[in-house]
């Protein structure tokens, strides 16, 4: 059987896509982002937010303090909408782990589940309804031999702002005794 260059060349292009997809496609799967319900603020609160990643088995990235000044560290970039804002982003602490590639030196490191609280503050003046907060966590993922290029996941989520609810109106204190 004789195959001609033709269809040599386009045997070679969808191997070569193929090659690239899988390669594309375990990079976009080492660290995943959890989705979450709606966050309810009432105007002028503060509630806590909980964003959770999974990092693929047989890998790890970088805590968000690495102990070396070269390693990238792990960071949470979020864009806010007009009178809410994001305060004391929270990342747990890394886990000391030593690898082939550098049996002498501990590195600090997340890996299988990490969770990265924040505070979400709504203003006295925002207007009441839903929005969508986009964002993404960037990070770099090593396995044990080999580190890769810095990427991102992205993440998004809904905050609805609810009215500020009006105080109870208190009846004026009565006398238990009837006038007559």
């Amino acid at each position: 059987m004789k195959t001609g260059p033709a269809k040599l060349i386009v045997l070679l292009a969808l191997v070569t896509a193929s090659a690239f997809a899988q390669m594309e496609t375990s990079r976009a799967t080492r660290v995943t982002f959890a989705p979450i319900s709606p966050v309810k603020l009432s105007r002028g609160s503060s509630s806590k937010l909980d964003l959770m990643f999974r990092v693929a088995p047989g890998y790890h990235i970088n805590s968000n303090k690495p102990h070396s000044e070269l390693l990238i560290p792990t960071s949470l970039h979020v864009d806010m909408p007009t009178d809410i804002s994001l305060a004391k982003i929270d990342f747990p602490a890394g886990e000391d782990k030593t690898f082939p590639f550098s049996p002498d030196d501990a590195l600090s490191v997340y890996t299988g589940d990490v969770s990265v609280s924040a505070m979400l503050n709504a203003g006295k003046d925002i207007v009441p309804g839903s929005y969508r907060i986009h964002g993404y966590l960037k990070y770099q993922a090593c396995d044990d031999r080999a580190c890769y290029p810095p990427a991102r996941v992205p993440i998004a989520f809904d905050v609805q702002v609810l009215k500020t609810p009006k105080p109870a109106r208190k009846n004026p204190a009565q006398s238990p005794h009837v006038h007559s």
